[in-house]
């Protein structure tokens, strides 16, 4: 059935800049369609299908304003008197709908629910611990669940040194709140670049030794845009990534598009090995962490450059788990083993040494300049919350005048492992601040957690896939320069106890198995005098003797004494083994 327009609107049409250019049934068409998104259009008189199943006497009339009389006398003609259509009712189908769109979801939530069931089923469902830090009482904590709040001890946080804490740190948080206000205001090309982001970008280029220094709302973002980035500015790129990268490091090398080679862990010959296919003049992209967080590890940072080096490569290392933890002045392990000049790249988190909140990269201007021109998730998205970058750069100023704090952490963690190795609990190698407790089964580590928490008041996060490799499920504790010798005692007599009546036997062979695999031999870094060999743990499961503070004095006497005079860590644990020993 043809449209027919309303006379009036005749010479409406020809003044109009748009419609005039249209001939006269793309105008016919228009107005059918879009009648009731203009207040001209919607007061033409429409004879169609479309509204005559619908009451007009329903629909709303537009009003006789002055206002109107006078834009309609401003072409001539008075206002019909004709019923507004609005677009939906204009297109509205006359056929019933198959399904509501509530049973439209309900469906698709059906398959969301059944992959949940899985993950649930196979023991690795996460539960959020809601808990509320306590300022000034760190590592307290309270537990809020089933409507009660819980006194609890922190054991798996990654505010490592309590920098979250720190009376400076939240001075200063406070103060650029009182000055500036709460938000960024903007992106930072659009009103979003405060002093404080670029007081701190220049604090974390002066750490690194570098040019300079770009800021991102989290150390994911920062590790996933500095790669997918470099890549496409640098066409025909190879990235070589280390086996136990982090999730964001591995985003970042999909997001690139990138030819791709992963090599063993800290393995420099398997990653010669794949580099020499590869003309020097092809460019290149070592991807690499100084500090693996959930075993521990350390990675050999000289070694991997003298390969980069030799290939024509670029190096990218993230020291997420490193910077303000190592080093002299907190700059990381490539501070730590001097080699922070050869090093393209250091990738790092405010979030965690340092106790606030954000990501970074320091590197050369040039390519902080090309990151912060090319890289979509920096461009796109509202910068740091000013107070916090005002926080973080107290908080790294105040840790590289402060290398005493960074000796008493590495005291605490190395304590720990010896007191749960005098425990023969499975304590995992680790050369770091992480102290991993192997455990090997979904359902079993979320049981001891479970069982840590509500009925000792103790919170270490159970660590499953896909974090780590199904079967080799842990714990992972992060002991900080503010844990006592009395939460140590109380965490591994109620780590103990959970343990054995969580089938600590089976755990045993697990781990012994665990350390054949990945080290070669059952004792090949399970060394520490009181810790039994694995080998003996596979021919006999009994349970150990109750653990003596004597005999730990004796073990950290020992560490104290096998290390060098000029290290203040001898001094920390000869201390700390006196105490013990009273």
């Amino acid at each position: 059935m043809a449209t027919k327009l309303h006379p009036s609107m005749t010479p409406a049409i020809t003044r109009c800049p748009f419609l005039r250019l249209n001939s006269a049934q793309m105008n016919a068409t228009y107005l059918r369609s879009f009648s009731g998104q203009c207040p001209f259009l919607g007061m033409v008189g429409v004879a169609q299908p479309h509204t005559q199943q619908h009451n007009s006497s329903q629909l709303p009339k537009f009003a006789k304003s002055k206002n109107d009389e006078k834009i309609f006398s401003d072409v001539g003609h008075a206002i019909p008197t004709v019923a507004y259509m609005p677009l939906s009712l204009g297109n509205v189908s006359s056929k019933k709908p198959t399904a509501t769109s509530g049973e439209v979801m309900q469906r698709y939530d059906d398959k969301f629910a059944a992959s949940i069931k899985g993950v649930k089923d196979e023991g690795r469902y996460r539960v959020f611990a809601e808990i509320e830090r306590r300022a000034g009482h760190f590592p307290e904590a309270i537990l809020h669940a089933n409507g009660k709040r819980q006194p609890i001890t922190m054991w798996c946080s990654n505010d490592y040194l309590g920098q979250g804490q720190n009376p400076v740190v939240v001075k200063a948080f406070k103060d650029a709140i009182d000055q500036n206000g709460a938000g960024a205001g903007g992106t930072r090309n659009i009103s979003g670049t405060s002093h404080h982001h670029v007081a701190l970008e220049r604090e974390l280029a002066d750490l690194h030794q570098k040019e300079g220094a770009l800021l991102f709302s989290s150390g994911y973002v920062a590790n996933e845009a500095t790669i997918s980035t470099i890549a496409k500015l640098l066409p025909g790129m190879v990235i070589f990534s280390d086996k136990l990268n982090h999730a964001s490091l591995i985003s970042g090398i999909k997001s690139s598009g990138c030819e791709k080679h992963v090599f063993r862990n800290n393995d420099v010959d398997h990653l010669h090995e794949l580099m020499k296919q590869y003309p020097k003049e092809v460019p290149k992209l070592v991807v690499f962490e100084s500090v693996y967080s959930m075993e521990g590890s350390i990675g050999p940072l000289e070694k991997i450059c003298d390969v980069a080096d030799e290939h024509n490569a670029l190096t990218l290392v993230d020291e997420v788990h490193a910077v303000g933890l190592y080093g002299q002045t907190g700059a990381g392990i490539a501070e730590r083993d001097g080699v922070m000049d050869r090093v393209s790249i250091v990738s790092g988190t405010l979030a965690k040494g340092f106790g606030v909140g954000g990501g970074y990269i320091a590197t050369s201007a040039p390519l902080v300049d090309a990151i912060r021109s090319f890289a979509p998730s920096f461009i796109f998205t509202t910068s740091l919350n000013p107070p916090m970058a005002a926080a973080a750069k107290a908080s790294v100023a105040y840790l590289k005048k402060n290398n005493d704090l960074r000796v008493k952490h590495q005291e605490r963690a190395a304590t720990l492992k010896a007191m749960l190795r005098a425990q023969d609990l499975p304590v995992m190698p680790s050369d770091t601040h992480i102290v991993p407790v192997f455990v090997g089964d979904a359902a079993k580590c979320k049981r001891i957690s479970d069982e840590l928490l509500y009925k000792h008041q103790i919170y270490a996060q159970p660590i499953n896939y896909p974090t780590v490799p199904k079967g080799e499920e842990r714990l992972r504790l992060t002991p900080t320069p503010f844990h006592t010798d009395g939460m140590m005692t109380r965490l591994v007599s109620s780590l103990e106890t959970v343990m054995e009546t969580n089938g600590i036997a089976e755990t045993r062979t697990a781990f012994a198995k665990f350390l054949i695999k990945h080290h070669g031999t059952p004792a090949a870094r399970y060394t520490q005098a009181s810790a039994p060999s694995a080998a003996h743990v596979l021919d006999n499961n009994d349970i150990p003797k109750k653990y003596h503070h004597h005999v730990l004095s004796r073990n950290l006497a020992s560490l104290g004494a096998v290390i060098p005079d000029k290290c203040p860590l001898s001094a920390s644990f000869a201390a700390t083994a006196a105490r013990l020993a009273h």
